[in-house]
């Protein structure tokens, strides 16, 4: 499996968690977005200081990463309204 593919299946576990654990729904998304900003741009960093990819590549990458879960996360809080 790739990397990019366990980074995404960890953000929506993220998500599946916090959402379980704060009943919420507004409240588990704006605590899910900044964790998960952090994570993706960690995730970020380590692919250009240690993998050797360049800052361009892994923002392309990062898009991806970060905006999945996170249209995912607005998506389930606007429909649990």
């Amino acid at each position: 499996m790739s990397h990019t593919a366990i980074m995404l299946l960890a953000g929506l576990g993220l998500l599946i968690l916090l959402r379980l654990t704060i009943r919420d729904a507004a409240r588990a998304t704006r605590l899910f977005l900044p964790l998960w900003l952090i994570v993706s741009v960690g995730n970020l960093l380590v692919g250009v200081l240690y993998a050797g990819y360049g800052w361009a590549e892994e923002a392309v990458i990062w898009l991806p990463v970060f905006g999945l879960p996170a249209v995912v996360a607005l998506a389930t809080r606007r429909l649990s309204r």
